[in-house]
């Protein structure tokens, strides 16, 4: 037996050691004792080390062989080593290695070259994966390394860098177009993650689970419930078993689209045994405003032997806080603690924040924070931050803002409008200097409506629609009618120190009322309007959305980053609006006429020329300078070519109105004697 076979013989010996380091050892031992050394036996040293669950061991053995100077490892030594590296996440070595791999002309090794591509996409160094991936021959292309360039590039928001990798591979997988999919979805591409999926179907790609689960996942991002229906439908089409990933998500997006009762037949309908389907029912309940079903549902869910989860308790708690619950609120979070013992997170205390800090409760709120276990991020203090917005605390504000660790935009914005809203305008000032000094943006106000299989996005003031003109125009229309109706424009929530006629037009340019504006535009009457913001919907709009509903008699259902906001006629006809002009109404008496300066008649005509109906939308409104005409005298207005009189009451005539029993005018008094 010569030198070689029996250090071979000896090797297989070695590799029954359970002692990884004994086996070593004794090979290491073996080896240099040996002249002629097969580069197979170092592999099967390395080997050994790393099926054996000790990748730094391996790592260790292949710079002892290197030292001894014996061998010369070959390219699957590189590979074995390589995989020591990626397990042991040992990227500072990899380099080294991948130094070797050059100088040994193994470079244009695919497998090498995959390797070191997954390396460098596990350190987040994806310029030189990207690089490397440029060098893998054609021949030899990895589709497993471009997939996990994609993913990498999209985990840290690169989407152009990864839409670039995508569309250079000469061949692609289920797994490439997944993770474009979710990669889209992840960074807020939702119609381009549509895009990839019809692109996919094109190419007779047949989607699995995890496709649908990110696309229904985008759909519910945005609300599209055309296109969410019809990826359910295809699913159904497929015969997709409905595993509780895919259940939940389809409940989350039939909540997230404003068809609860759906979600409801749903999660009615599915397997319960998980506890992420009753989370995502417990979350759409919440997040519609009915924290009582929520509760109920959770009574439910312990009756069905289903243990509830941090997850659970965040959506019980949300739903506490958007209906004014403290005290239940209080009670499930006591509940979490003594009876679950389950150890609060950050979320929950932020939910428990937000649930004081609604119902005005500064104080408490702060005492939350105080009594925290863990230590507060920027999240909870921004919910101090934003009640102390609202109801002008400035001091504790500021005392919110000086313990926030890292700021970023949200902060410096949040502490910016609290300064504004108080009229302290040059601490705002200076506030945002800091923001342009680092260079911190704020977020831009987003804004979906999907209409005819399209979806529409609008951004705060866009202007870059093809129908802008025409946008404007009815959104201009509206607020003149509506201004009819009583509506005055919340400009104190305009914290800047222009002038009010400014602060009004800045109001009218909100992403929502764009969105909503044009599903009016294209819509058939009757038809329900569904938009979805990815901010909190401010009081102007709130406002402006309930008077739209009631003078077109239409339903406008708005989901923001918090809930949902369904506007109808009834909820328009409880709205109270303070106004700001004096009181006024028509007369059929004689009177003077009215110069044309003192009164501006507005007549707006569109025909709707792409709508399904054909309708035409005329909107008129009339505005008066009341301070023009004397009280107790009439004038009369020219009007759609008939005469309308309007008079401006005194006080006198106010009390006598309002001293008049309404049912006294009743003619006939009783019901009998009416025809």
């Amino acid at each position: 037996m010569n030198n070689l076979t029996a250090s071979s013989f000896s090797f297989q010996r070695f590799l029954k050691c359970q002692s990884v380091r004994n086996c070593s050892t004794k090979c290491l031992t073996t080896l240099s004792s040996t002249p002629q050394i097969s580069p197979s036996l170092c592999n099967y040293i390395i080997r050994a080390s790393i099926e054996k669950g000790s990748p730094q061991k391996a790592l260790l053995d292949y710079k002892t062989i290197l030292l001894s100077g014996t061998i010369r490892p070959d390219h699957r030594t590189l590979s074995s080593v390589l995989e020591a590296c990626k397990i042991s996440k040992d990227f500072g070595t990899a380099v080294g290695i991948h130094t070797g791999v050059i100088k040994s002309g193994f470079v244009l090794y695919p497998s090498l070259l995959a390797s070191l591509v997954s390396i460098y996409v596990a350190s987040d160094c994806l310029g030189h994966a990207l690089l490397l991936l440029d060098e893998i021959p054609r021949w030899g292309f990895n589709i497993v390394s471009a997939n996990l360039v994609i993913a990498g590039y999209m985990k840290i928001g690169e989407f152009d860098n990864a839409k670039r990798v995508f569309h250079k591979m000469p061949h692609r997988d289920l797994v490439s177009w997944n993770s474009m999919i979710a990669g889209c979805v992840r960074n807020t591409r939702f119609k381009e993650s549509m895009s990839f999926f019809r692109k996919m179907l094109s190419l007779n790609f047949e989607p699995d689970g995890f496709t649908f689960a990110s696309v229904i996942t985008g759909c519910a991002r945005i609300g599209a419930l055309v296109h969410g229906e019809w990826v359910h439908g295809l699913m159904i089409d497929q015969g997709i078993e409905l595993n509780f990933i895919l259940s939940s998500a389809l409940i989350d997006m039939y909540s997230k689209c404003g068809r609860i009762k759906t979600a409801k037949g749903l999660f009615d309908k599915v397997r319960r045994d998980d506890v992420s389907v009753w989370n995502a029912m417990i979350t759409g309940l919440a997040i519609h405003g009915l924290a009582l079903d929520a509760m109920a549902l959770f009574l439910q869910m312990d009756r069905e032997s289903v243990s509830p989860d941090t997850i659970t308790f965040i959506g019980i708690l949300t739903a506490c806080s958007h209906c004014g619950l403290v005290a239940e609120g209080c009670h499930y979070f006591d509940l979490m603690r003594k009876h679950y013992l389950i150890e609060p997170q950050l979320e929950h205390y932020g939910a428990m924040v937000d649930l004081f800090a609604r119902a005005g409760l500064l104080e408490e709120a702060y005492g939350v924070i105080k009594a925290m276990t863990v230590e507060p991020d920027a999240v909870i203090w921004k919910a101090l931050l934003s009640a102390c917005r609202t109801h002008k605390k400035p001091d504790l504000g500021a005392v919110a803002i000086n313990q926030i660790a890292l700021l970023d935009s949200g902060d410096y914005v949040l502490l910016s409008n609290m300064y504004c809203s108080v009229k302290r305008w040059d601490s705002a000032e200076r506030v945002r200097e800091v923001m342009k000094r680092k260079g911190v943006l704020k977020n831009c106000g987003m804004s979906w409506v999907e209409l005819g299989g399209d979806i529409h996005q609008f951004k705060a003031g866009d202007r870059s629609h093809p129908d802008t003109n025409v946008i404007y125009r009815v959104l201009e229309g509206l607020m003149q009618r509506i201004k009819m109706d009583g509506f005055v424009p919340a400009t104190e929530l305009v914290l800047m120190d222009v002038s009010e006629e400014e602060k009004e037009g800045n109001l009218n340019c909100h992403s929502e009322k764009l969105a909503a504006t044009y599903g009016i535009l294209k819509t058939s009457p009757r038809t329900e309007i569904r938009v979805s913001k990815n901010l909190r919907t401010c009081h102007d709009c709130h406002c402006w959305m309930k008077l739209v509903s009631k003078v077109l008699n239409r339903v406008i259902i708005v989901r923001d980053r918090i809930r949902f906001h369904r506007f109808t006629i009834m909820s328009a006809s409880r709205l109270v609006i303070p106004s700001k002009r004096a009181f006024a109404y028509f007369v059929l008496t004689g009177g003077r006429f009215v110069y044309a300066s003192l009164i501006r008649l507005l007549v707006l005509k569109f025909v709707l020329s792409k709508s399904p109906s054909k309708d035409v939308l005329g909107l008129a409104s009339l505005e008066v300078d009341l301070s023009s005409i004397e009280p107790g005298t009439n004038v009369t207005v020219k009007w759609h070519g008939k005469p309308v009189f309007m008079r401006r009451r005194t006080e006198d005539d106010i009390k006598l109105a309002n001293s008049v029993d309404v049912r006294s005018l009743r003619d006939p008094q009783e019901d009998s004697a009416r025809v």
